[in-house]
């Protein structure tokens, strides 16, 4: 399998392509971030569209928040540094980690921000998760579009023309975005690859017949209609500040004592990356199958880039964490009520070539230490996952 001769980034990656020296297009675009953006212009642009907002309404700006690194430091540098006084608004996908719920809380009352939260029915996710998993090998549709398009809906109703995301797609994509431009958030975006090509009316066609389009509500994006006429301004703070997770994540644990936690599939160094959902293990654990590669491949990729791990350090990590099965499986085949045989099927029915999955090579990861507890959380009793 082919990898970019600068990182470790393997051709199965989505979008992706090499250069004429093998080099991927997300490490020309971060050279595009260190060499040819004027950070200092960017941030005076950044001061300039605050003030067009400042002060016009009961709230500055919406930041989308679901208390991972990358949002909380968002939120601190929204408040913190440009003074601006946020409506935080949080897609609870139902899967939330105890340790990050109590992180979650103690910033936004550090912070002093006022929150809105919005879940969806359980019985309606639950049916979401089993048809994007069968149709795209990926279960987190309801989590997706409840972010994106969710937190759109807030700005709407709220009339809060401004939100703020967190790093812009060519930081960490192969989707055409550049950091030559100011990407906005917006519904091209939402349909292009957020939504994973399904939209809330697709699904509601797919869904059992007891599913209705208007129990999908929260996962449509709003109209361009209702969009203009509250003149949304939607943007990401990465395309004014130069983006490091690492950083970012030593900023927030300093200033805000954000813990971050142990992830399945991923070197303890990386404390700060994906600690919010119970199931991250099983989303990179099925990258892996398809795709050859899981997030300690994109872990390191970033510490590559900004030149504080080799390629060779890279590939031993990659080699010691990617492609294990995670402890976690087996309360999400519960929750689900779908065997190993259906789910490894699914999966491998989605391999992108020229990778071949071996299920007979793989290893087992051990559980994680908050593990025993989920299951509780997910209200699920010993027996029964209904």
């Amino acid at each position: 399998m082919k990898r970019c001769t600068k990182c470790c980034a393997p051709e199965t990656q989505d979008g992706i392509s090499f250069d004429g020296q093998g080099a991927c297009t997300i490490c020309n675009q971060i050279t595009v971030k260190q060499e040819a953006v004027d950070w200092d212009e960017r941030h005076e642009m950044l001061l300039q569209l605050c003030d067009r907002f400042k002060g016009k309404g009961a709230y500055d700006c919406v930041v989308p928040f679901s208390g991972g690194k990358d949002s909380t430091y968002t939120l601190w540098y929204i408040v913190e540094k440009l003074k601006l006084k946020p409506l935080v608004v949080s897609f609870d996908h139902g899967f939330y980690r105890p340790r990050h719920l109590e992180d979650r809380n103690r910033v936004l009352r550090q912070l002093d921000c006022d929150f809105v939260t919005i879940r969806a029915s359980w019985k309606v996710v639950r049916e979401l998760m089993l048809e994007a998993l069968k149709r795209k090998g990926d279960f987190c549709w309801h989590c997706h579009c409840g972010v994106y398009a969710g937190s759109m809906q807030v700005a709407v109703k709220y009339e809060i023309p401004l939100v703020f995301w967190g790093q812009p797609d060519a930081e960490y994509g192969s989707y055409g975005y550049s950091y030559e431009e100011i990407q906005e958030v917006n519904e091209q975006q939402f349909n292009r690859f957020i939504n994973l090509g399904i939209t809330a009316e697709d699904m509601a066609g797919m869904l059992p017949d007891w599913v209705q389009l208007r129990d999908l509500e929260m996962f449509r994006y709003p109209s361009l209609e209702s969009m203009k006429e509250a003149g949304i301004v939607s943007l990401h703070l990465g395309s004014f500040i130069p983006w490091d997770p690492r950083v970012f994540a030593d900023v927030i644990k300093e200033e805000l004592g954000w813990r971050g936690n142990k992830v399945e599939g991923i070197p303890e160094e990386y404390y700060w990356e994906k600690v919010e959902c119970m199931f991250t293990g099983i989303r990179d654990y099925l990258k892996y199958i398809k795709r050859g590669f899981g997030r300690t491949t994109h872990l390191v990729n970033i510490d590559i880039r900004e030149g504080r791990k080799t390629r060779e350090q890279g590939m031993d990590l990659i080699e010691k964490f990617d492609g294990k099965r995670p402890a976690s499986l087996d309360l999400f085949l519960e929750l689900l009520d779908i065997t190993e045989e259906e789910f490894m099927s699914i999966a491998m029915e989605q391999g992108v070539d020229p990778y071949e999955h071996d299920p007979g090579s793989t290893d087992c990861a051990a559980p994680l230490e908050d593990q025993d507890s989920w299951r509780a959380l997910l209200g699920m009793n010993k027996s029964s996952s209904k």
